[in-house]
């Protein structure tokens, strides 16, 4: 495995697994096989109903604690210092953890930065090893980093080869906040996992489209979070640390950029509108 080290010094896994998505009864399950497979990192968040089956599989997995690196973000709901601080003790008890290693800010959206006051209060207190955000674009992610004390450690966006994010990628640098990537296979969208460029680049190394899309994500100094529920997969995802890609490949990769998402904008009038309705609907 390799390490980042985030700008407040903790170092946080360059490859983690991720579990959006994942049943309440099948993420224990899932988790449990991601660490025997070698996974250190964990993301999960309160939005996504799994907390406590994150914290039942970390309990059961024989790794001590101090060797994972839990991360979980504040849903919208939670959105303001009071509802904050309470939902931080919350996902507390149900990673049954007592400190999480990376507290992200789920979307830009309410008073976030309420949510953020209450985050430096906990990081303060060593409840939080780090702290950052996610979805944060670089107008928000700037505006933050400008006003506050503690500059957020990770910024967790949409990234993948047709989607790099490399305006945003350049800000976070500037700023000093690790690039993390959500959806690094882009959900499959795309033919993602024949894309001819991808499977030709894959054959000359003996790997999966796939290896080389998180492959050229790490050498470009993203932090990936791949999703699988099947522990073969899991493993092919980690075997992704034995070869390095050349710069012609690296390169060609750079060429599949779209610089668009591939699943919804920030700044689109009826998409705040869906994810603020989500966060007035959707408790946690």
């Amino acid at each position: 495995m390799e390490y980042v080290t985030l700008n407040n010094g903790v170092k946080m896994p360059q490859l983690g697994y991720g579990v959006y998505r994942v049943s309440s009864g099948e993420c224990e399950r899932c988790v449990l096989d991601a660490v025997s497979a070698g996974y250190r990192a964990i993301d999960t968040a309160q939005s996504y109903g799994n907390e406590e089956a994150v914290g039942n599989a970390v309990k059961k997995c024989g790794v001590p604690r101090s060797e994972l690196f839990l991360t979980t973000k504040v849903w919208i709901s939670n959105a303001g210092y009071e509802k904050a601080r309470e939902s931080i003790d919350k996902s507390l008890k149900n990673l049954q953890t007592d400190y999480i290693d990376l507290l992200l800010i789920h979307q830009p959206f309410g008073d976030y930065y309420g949510t953020y006051r209450a985050m430096k209060e906990a990081y303060k207190a060593g409840k939080l090893l780090a702290i950052g955000v996610s979805n944060f674009y670089p107008d928000r992610l700037i505006d933050l980093c400008q006003f506050t004390e503690v500059t957020p450690a990770v910024n967790q966006v949409e990234t993948h080869v047709f989607q790099q994010q490399k305006t945003a990628h350049e800000y976070m640098k500037k700023y000093g906040v690790q690039h993390e990537s959500w959806g690094p296979f882009a959900e499959g969208r795309k033919d993602f996992f024949t894309n001819p460029k991808l499977t030709e680049i894959g054959a000359r190394y003996g790997k999966s489209a796939a290896q080389i899309a998180l492959r050229f994500l790490i050498q470009s100094d993203v932090v990936v979070i791949p999703k699988s529920t099947h522990k073969e997969r899991m493993e092919q995802n980690l075997d992704v640390f034995d070869f390095t890609l050349g710069e012609k490949d690296m390169e060609a990769i750079r060429e599949l950029d779209e610089g668009k998402s591939l699943f919804f904008s920030h700044y689109d009038p009826a998409t705040v509108e869906m994810l603020t309705n989500m966060g007035k609907t959707r408790r946690v």
